[in-house]
């Protein structure tokens, strides 16, 4: 079993198997193993031909990119005035990545649709056949220093994902939406309390973290993570780095009815409440994560 890069000498207890791993695999045998069943794994050489293989890393990026301002997101808990995926700051990509190289920091790029601002970027990959319809119109690059995370959530369309990672090494933690009831899930919205560590989580003030079951991988250069449909997923960057991802609509038809009911109404819904109440809205939702979540245990 991996072990995650803990900020403390704590033990790490959360109950995580190893995310499976192929060399390569073909498109039936993806479909049959992982789609249908809904399984998470990592391919390891699967993008070995394109020329990002090669090509893609942090200096790439800063030589073909480095003049287009980017956003930037931290882990400053959720403030009721940001708006839905509101950037925390902007930065000019080359300052970015020198950033990166030369000192740790919280600042990620976050959902950056990078392909549409830099189209030479579009011939140095494929779209991969899986067997899934992939939107072709959103590649969406994401951005990271050392030790830099995301908060635990899952997406808001529910998406298949397929996760591509270039330069350095990601640690990945992935649940399934069977756990839920043991993830501290902030009611209307898509996360989990952020004041959560998952990478050294405090099971004193969060004892139903010890009941949940999930899967942990670490991707190097090259590689690709499947996530199935709505998978809760944390990422830390262990090393400055950069990926990808595609993704493909939810075929479910309970995901795909709660992917639209998360855009048409959800997400509209806790704008409102943000507007009308505030910061206490957003209070709410903190204290009916722990009583929610407590009252399965």
């Amino acid at each position: 079993m991996l072990t995650l890069q803990p900020k403390t000498k704590q033990a790490f207890t959360l109950n995580l198997q190893d995310i499976p791993r192929v060399k390569s695999i073909t498109k039936a045998d993806f479909l049959k193993h992982y789609f249908i069943p809904q399984k998470p794994v990592v391919i390891e050489h699967f993008i070995d031909h394109w020329p990002a293989y090669s090509k893609w890393n942090l200096e790439y990026m800063k030589h073909v990119g480095g003049h287009i301002t980017v956003p930037l997101y931290d882990d400053r808990p959720v403030d009721f005035k940001d708006g839905f995926n509101e950037p925390h700051a902007k930065m000019k990509l080359a300052d970015y990545v020198d950033l990166l190289k030369r000192e740790p920091t919280k600042f990620r790029i976050f959902l950056w649709n990078a392909l549409k601002e830099i189209p030479t970027l579009q011939k140095d990959f494929t779209f991969p056949d899986f067997g899934l319809r992939l939107m072709k119109g959103i590649p969406m690059l994401f951005f990271g220093g050392e030790n830099s995370h995301t908060f635990m959530h899952y997406d808001i369309d529910l998406a298949n994902i397929f996760h591509f990672h270039f330069e350095g090494k990601k640690q990945c933690i992935l649940f399934d939406q069977n756990q839920n009831k043991h993830l501290y899930k902030i009611p209307h919205a898509l996360i989990t309390r952020e004041d959560i560590d998952f990478a050294n989580p405090d099971f004193n003030k969060w004892p139903a973290l010890k009941n949940a079951k999930g899967y942990i991988a670490n991707l190097n250069h090259g590689e690709v993570l499947y996530m199935p449909e709505g998978w809760w997923h944390y990422m830390q960057y262990i090393t400055p780095g950069f990926s990808m991802s595609l993704r493909a609509i939810a075929r479910k038809p309970k995901n795909l009815s709660k992917a639209i009911y998360n855009v048409l109404i959800m997400r509209n819904f806790d704008n409102v409440m943000r507007r009308i109440k505030g910061q206490k809205w957003i209070d709410w939702k903190n204290e009916q994560a722990i009583l929610r979540t407590h009252n399965n245990l």
